[in-house]
């Protein structure tokens, strides 16, 4: 193709540019005239490398492509769909669900796929969204309800230690004071991210990182490694510098503690890790880029009991623990637009939090 034909081309279908989609132009005889750049991203290759190619050979299957272009240029259908496997090099093939249709021009065809792991994704977090409004209503209920006879136990039990003289009597009272502050502490701490203002401020993902690696390493100076990855040409972004530090340090406390037998075994390691996302699709919304923060451990991996429910709050996988620190770390991640993903096997655990950037 003509470099003139090749850019009046890209200048015609440059919206597709802005789909999250992988998208591509092609003729009736199944050769590229047109790449949109989420395509670039998910085969690592170049626009210019990709027009002029036969589409079919970045395909697992790709008979079943080259019988549905036959049934597009004999008219047989105006829109196909289909499932199919992308190839990408020595990555795993990655599955998509394939859009076949005719445009308004006869020697043409448009082609989208939109990869299954990014649909599965994009259903999680409506699943998230949706349990976390419904947590802090849930939240917001359960502590009106227990704050108000909480007070009034505490207030009795004051009253009545005043009015007794029995030792053993008035450690009972100060055994119902003791467990009646710890259950308020308990609701303040389960209110806080709503009460909280959210402070807004330039936000470095590298310094966040090191604060909490030097609180990791504060606590567990000897047997913990904690090791950074770092892409060093993430900007800095808009955000609250705190709650940021608090849902990584959540996330990587919770690590430490789960690594205890590594840690006797003197093998225990964290991995920070920071990457860009490109053409992200977050809470329903197309973003451009993304920051990808990775907090990975060696360590067992989550219970497949609570797997599917380790963002709710109260639910814990650790003895004594209190099942909140997930539960604010997601909270304080989509207060910045973003979301928190595990992913766990025995030996490798990934939190990652995703934050869309300007």
């Amino acid at each position: 193709m003509a470099f003139g034909t090749v850019a009046r081309a890209s200048k015609r279908f440059q919206a597709f540019d802005l789909l999250a989609t992988l998208v591509v132009v092609l003729r009736h005889d199944g050769t590229i005239v047109f790449a949109n750049s989420a395509l670039e991203d998910a085969l690592g290759t170049s626009r210019r490398t990709l027009e002029g190619a036969a589409l079919a050979n970045f395909f697992i299957d790709a008979g079943t492509l080259r019988t549905a272009i036959e049934g597009a240029r004999s008219n047989d259908f105006a829109t196909l769909r289909y499932e199919a496997q992308l190839r990408r090099g020595t990555q795993e093939p990655l599955p998509v669900l394939v859009t076949l249709a005719q445009t308004d021009r006869k020697a043409e065809l448009l082609l989208e796929m939109s990869p299954q792991e990014q649909q599965v994704r994009q259903d999680r977090e409506v699943r998230l969204l949706d349990q976390a409004q419904a947590n802090k209503e849930l939240i917001r209920n359960l502590a009106h309800e227990i704050k108000n006879p909480l007070g009034g136990i505490r207030g009795a039990a004051q009253l009545l230690q005043m009015e007794i003289e029995s030792r053993d009597l008035i450690e009972y009272t100060q055994v119902i004071i003791h467990e009646a502050d710890r259950l308020q502490s308990l609701v303040d701490r389960l209110l806080a991210p709503h009460r909280r203002p959210h402070v807004v401020g330039d936000v470095n993902i590298h310094e966040v990182c090191e604060r909490v690696r030097s609180v990791l390493l504060a606590e567990f100076p000897h047997d913990l490694e904690v090791e950074r990855d770092f892409d060093p040409s993430i900007p800095e972004f808009r955000g609250d510098r705190e709650q940021l530090i608090q849902a990584t340090l959540n996330i990587a406390h919770n690590a430490a503690q789960a690594l205890a037998e590594r840690r006797s075994a003197g093998d225990a390691r964290i991995t920070f890790r920071t990457r860009i996302a490109r053409q992200v699709i977050l809470n329903k919304q197309w973003w451009r880029l993304a920051l990808e923060l990775h907090v990975i451990d060696n360590g067992p991996g989550v219970p497949d009991s609570i797997k599917d429910r380790i963002f709710y709050p109260l639910v814990s996988g650790r003895e004594g623990g209190t099942g909140l620190g997930l539960t604010l770390a997601q909270t304080f991640v989509q207060q910045h637009h973003g979301v928190i993903e595990c992913d766990s096997v025995p030996g490798r655990t990934d939190f990652t939090i995703l934050i869309p950037l300007p």
